[in-house]
């Protein structure tokens, strides 16, 4: 009889420790897809409650649609020879009181173009046209990044943001794009737009980060994805060795665990990140820049920065128009019944030790325009940064 209890409590037990487990997935499921756990639970239990499959086979069936009637409507657009013309002569335009960001003329999305963006500031019938060359190789000499979590998972108006993102990559011409939250229909959708610029990617399934180099500025060396040992949600470390204007550099981006429950697992992570930028050689420059969903707090439980690293945002003066780049009292992509305001996103600078010195120059958020579609591009402002010229000591 006590026999028969003991081995009834501990069937018990287990199915108590099966149900907890199941229901903790179900939750981390719900939070990686942006599903509910009605969702999750039916994938996961498809997927004998593997995650990784379970999450390819929700992002398979829900993801790989989305872009479908955008290329339809693009392939109508395009045999009916349908082009929208851009009035110049807009009184909403002309007011500057227009309020959402343009983004349906198909044809108004150029980039092709290999010249950066300063070059056009050049103008070849100046007198001075020595001084102009001059300038111009200053501003060339200025690498200009952008880092985005583009909330991929989140497949509502996918196609327009998606849209809405090639035209801040046309409007800013950014050497260096470092992406997250992409997810393969996507990043496929970006690679017919943005034909100069070569895509690395930190995975080919599921969720993921990816690092957009443009051709005619930046050389692609090497690559490598380096695992986070104890995620559970994914997450990896994505570095490119590339040289920029004869230069070496170090590319890195991640999307650290999510949650705040999460904050050990998080805190690995940053570890790991600080330690690659550390051993990066001494002649390169390091730039780290993604979705970190850091608190303050733990920066300072992991030690703090290392010595040489600076913060972006910190070492240009705390700017306050530019510290929250997770904002939802100014964006309304996510219903939430709460404000939440955080500085998610961060870029992480090692200059070289040795040959030249590079400093931050300038920094804002961009995507802060609601899109035609009555969106943001996504959930996340961007970053935009570029460095002050480099300086040989």
């Amino acid at each position: 009889m006590s026999n028969t209890v003991m081995s009834g409590n501990h069937t018990d037990q287990q199915m108590s420790a099966l149900e907890e487990t199941r229901t903790i997935l179900c939750d981390q499921f719900a939070s990686i897809s942006g599903s509910d756990s009605a969702v999750a639970q039916c994938y996961l239990a498809e997927n004998e409650w593997d995650m990784e499959r379970a999450l390819n086979s929700f992002f398979e069936a829900h993801m790989d649609s989305v872009f479908d009637v955008e290329e339809a409507e693009e392939t109508k657009a395009v045999s009916g020879n349908k082009r929208k013309e851009v009035n110049s002569s807009d009184p909403a335009d002309a007011s500057g009181t227009k309020k959402k960001f343009k983004t349906d003329q198909v044809d108004c999305i150029d980039l092709t173009a290999e010249e950066p963006t300063c070059s056009s500031s050049v103008n070849p019938q100046e007198s001075q046209a020595e001084s102009a060359v001059t300038e111009s190789n200053a501003e060339d000499s200025k690498l200009s990044v952008i880092s985005w979590n583009v909330d991929g998972l989140d497949t509502l108006s996918l196609a327009e943001r998606a849209r809405g993102l090639c035209s801040y990559l046309a409007l800013y011409t950014p050497d260096v794009v470092f992406l997250q939250e992409l997810i393969p229909s996507y990043i496929q959708y970006l690679k017919k737009r943005a034909v100069s610029y070569l895509f690395v990617e930190g995975s080919d399934d599921g969720y993921f980060t990816g690092i957009m180099l443009k051709k005619s500025r930046v050389k692609l060396l090497e690559s490598e994805i380096i695992c986070y040992p104890t995620t559970q949600m994914l997450r990896n470390l994505l570095v490119a060795q590339v040289t920029f204007s004869g230069r070496k550099l170090y590319l890195m981006t991640s999307h650290l665990e999510s949650c705040k429950n999460q904050s050990e697992e998080r805190m690995k992570q940053l570890r790991v990140v600080f330690q690659r930028m550390r051993g990066a050689p001494e002649d390169a420059t390091v730039i780290f820049a993604g979705d970190t969903n850091l608190r303050d707090t733990e920066v300072v439980k992991v030690g703090g920065l290392p010595p040489g690293v600076c913060d972006v945002w910190e070492q240009l003066g705390k700017q306050e128009h530019c510290r929250y780049t997770w904002d939802t009292k100014a964006n309304s992509n996510k219903t939430v019944p709460y404000i939440c305001r955080c500085r998610f996103d961060r870029i992480f600078l090692r200059s070289a030790e040795t040959g030249p010195r590079v400093t931050p120059d300038h920094m804002v958020l961009v995507g802060m325009e609601k899109l035609d579609c009555g969106r943001y591009t996504s959930d996340h402002w961007g970053i935009y940064y570029n460095n002050r010229r480099q300086i040989w000591i």
